[in-house]
């Protein structure tokens, strides 16, 4: 369990620092870049319709931050992939609508600094491919003398 009660400065933080990537090149995705935008940002405050993600969870994946940048910098492959139709919200001409588009998302794993972490990356039709989500890839606990270890699998859309 981690200490939240100095929350607002380690979001406050971590928004600056965001804020200065602004985009990187990704090797594996032919060079291009790959923007840190708002809606990256905001996913990992939010998770689907606003619903706040718990504290622990934001200031993790806060932490993880600088190492979703390496990754996406130095990755010359992907471990997962997803492509789906998807009806997403977008502004058109002043007004809010919905349409059906190709969404696209590529999961990036690597070890740094000795722990797994894996950074998603998302696109939408024709779109910027933008930073979307960074997540802990294991998590342990230990019991007497047994490690375990679970593999964190889970919704590249919601994670």
């Amino acid at each position: 369990m981690q200490d939240i009660s100095n929350y607002d400065k380690i979001r406050e933080d971590t928004h600056n620092f965001y804020q200065k990537i602004r985009a990187v090149r990704c090797p594996v995705l032919n060079n291009e870049l790959v923007h840190f935008n708002a809606e990256g940002f905001n996913h990992l405050i939010y998770k689907g319709k606003r619903r706040e993600r718990n504290k622990n969870n934001q200031i993790t994946k806060f932490k993880l931050l600088p190492k979703a940048r390496t990754i996406i910098e130095i990755s010359t492959t992907y471990q997962e992939y997803d492509e789906s139709l998807t009806t997403v919200r977008k502004k058109r001409f002043k007004k809010i609508v919905e349409e059906t588009t190709t969404v696209k998302y590529w999961g990036f794993v690597a070890i740094i600094q000795n722990f797994r972490t894996k950074v998603i990356v998302r696109q939408i039709g024709n779109g910027q491919k933008h930073f979307w989500s960074v997540i802990p890839a294991w998590m342990t606990s230990h019991y007497k003398n047994i490690k375990f270890i679970s593999q964190a699998k889970g919704n590249l859309k919601e994670d």
